[in-house]
């Protein structure tokens, strides 16, 4: 284990039994009971239960996991997961129903403003004042985090730089940058405040080969450099596998299994084969990813 991996007396990110529920509305009385194949009950003796009525469904599920300081670590699954729900939770986006979260000590839920200021999270659906251009939207995000505007502007040329953006794009409104494009800005606004904790929830989704690599570059520098520590949540397992010390592979709310790519692929391996990851996935999970990327509009 390289220095920068080695453990820190404080892990950057515990997370400890965390859950999250929501409540879908349930078909018809009606319908349950033809889907069970049971008969009707007599009249009078229908139990009580409404059209609509909504049932707690585990969206993450006892989750559990630890991330040193310095470590890229990636939690992998197909949409639908929990990932995002996963990073909402660690993010304080989102409350949950059990468990609980600590960065670098920090409880998220009895200490949230402080646990805020250690992170930045970067979504596949970011937010921006789409009438504004990538650097006006990156001079007031920066505000927010107390960077003054003449660092900004400064660290801002050099980061949509790195990121392989033209100039020419930094005083466009963002409204009429392609999905990719604006996913750059996304993940630039958020290197902007170098953040000591970064979550990442599938940040290369929508971009071309070689947006993928620059920003997979960056993201390598980012935690050889700043000292970051880097969650990041993807279904792209070739990413995973050039990128992340560790993963953690999440099925239907729950993880399955917590290794380095090279571990996890060694598990599976027979007859001298060279397993991927998406084949640890699939022995793990018996289920194939669904490829999001393949589902973009052409010229995102």
């Amino acid at each position: 284990m390289s220095a920068r991996h080695r453990p820190a007396e404080q892990p950057a990110l515990v997370v400890e039994h965390i859950s999250k529920f929501f409540h879908l509305p349930q078909p018809p009385l009606w319908k349950r009971l033809l889907g069970a194949r049971v008969e009707l009950p007599a009249p009078g003796e229908l139990p009580v239960i409404s059209e609509g009525e909504k049932a707690p469904v585990a969206a993450v599920d006892h989750v559990s996991f630890t991330i040193e300081r310095g470590e890229i670590f990636g939690v992998l699954g197909p949409n639908g997961s929990g990932k995002s729900t996963l990073i909402r939770l660690i993010s304080t986006l989102l409350t949950a129903d059990r468990g609980c979260a600590r960065i670098f000590g920090i409880d998220i839920r009895a200490d949230e403003m402080a646990a805020k200021q250690l992170i930045s999270r970067v979504s596949v659906d970011a937010a921006f004042f789409k009438k504004l251009s990538p650097m006006e939207n990156l001079l007031y995000g920066a505000r927010l985090y107390g960077v003054t505007g003449s660092e900004a502007k400064i660290k801002a040329y050099e980061i949509l730089g790195r990121l392989g953006l033209k100039r020419a794009t930094y005083t466009e409104p963002m409204e009429e940058m392609s999905r990719g494009m604006q996913q750059k800005v996304a993940i630039a606004r958020a290197f902007l405040t170098s953040p000591i904790l970064l979550l990442l929830d599938e940040p290369t989704t929508g971009l071309d080969p070689r947006s993928k690599r620059e920003v997979r570059a960056f993201i390598e520098e980012l935690r050889d450099s700043h000292d970051a520590t880097i969650l990041i949540t993807t279904h792209d397992m070739e990413e995973a596998d050039l990128l992340c010390d560790r993963v953690s592979v999440i099925h239907e709310g729950r993880l399955v299994a917590t290794d380095t790519p090279a571990a996890l692929k060694r598990s599976i391996a027979t007859n001298g084969e060279q397993p991927t990851l998406e084949d640890v996935f699939m022995r793990l999970t018996g289920e194939k990813l669904v490829d999001r990327d393949a589902t973009e509009a052409p010229g995102t």
